[in-house]
């Protein structure tokens, strides 16, 4: 998918946060290389996404792991952004962050003041995701495993995933095709709600 922005001058009315807004929330997609990333900002946002794609060139041979995306020629080298209305009132910014090991730096900058994340996984490259998931519980930041369910990926068992991943039961887990809006809308409303969990559950007693 291309969504690259166009040639016009100037904020289309589509584009403009709705009057009615009153909260926004910052949520950060993020997973390995080659994932689908940018795929999903682009598929969910009801805004013209920023994608900073650029061209995969020799200089990434021998440091980017492409195994089973050998196809792939363009990369993000920042960020995607892109912004969902899950109501009236309520607005999501959604920051992607780039796969690639060597790129991951950039990543505390767009973490900054994000109340969640969506984690995408391949289960072609499940291997690629451990780092990530690990980097997120060091973080502490409450997140939601999103499996991209590409046509030719092996299907497992959330249960399956689970334990590969090593992740407690807590952690919600679902499966979403990050080319589809409303799968991809659909996840970002499973982190929601296990955002408000969250905030609303009664701390264990010391």
């Amino acid at each position: 998918m291309d969504y690259r922005i166009s040639e016009e001058i100037g904020p289309r009315s589509e584009d403009t946060l709705p009057a009615t807004a009153t909260s926004a929330v910052k949520v950060v997609i993020v997973g390995g290389f080659g994932v689908g990333k940018t795929t999903l900002v682009g598929s969910v946002s009801e805004i013209r996404p920023l994608t900073t794609e650029e061209t995969m060139t020799q200089a990434g041979v021998g440091v980017d792991d492409v195994m089973g995306v050998e196809r792939k020629t363009e990369t993000t080298v920042a960020m995607d952004f892109g912004r969902i209305s899950i109501n009236e009132q309520l607005v999501l910014y959604l920051f992607g962050t780039p796969g690639q090991e060597r790129f991951w730096f950039l990543w505390n900058g767009l973490f900054e003041g994000a109340l969640g994340a969506l984690v995408l996984i391949d289960t072609r490259r499940l291997e690629v995701s451990f780092d990530v998931v690990g980097r997120l519980e060091d973080r502490g930041v409450p997140f939601v495993v999103v499996v991209n369910t590409f046509p030719e990926a092996p299907v497992h068992s959330m249960e399956e995933l689970r334990t590969a991943l090593d992740l407690p039961d807590s952690v919600p887990m679902v499966a979403c095709d990050a080319r589809d809006r409303g799968s991809c809308r659909d996840a970002l409303l499973m982190l929601m709600h296990y955002l408000h969990t969250l905030t609303t559950a009664t701390p264990e007693p010391q």
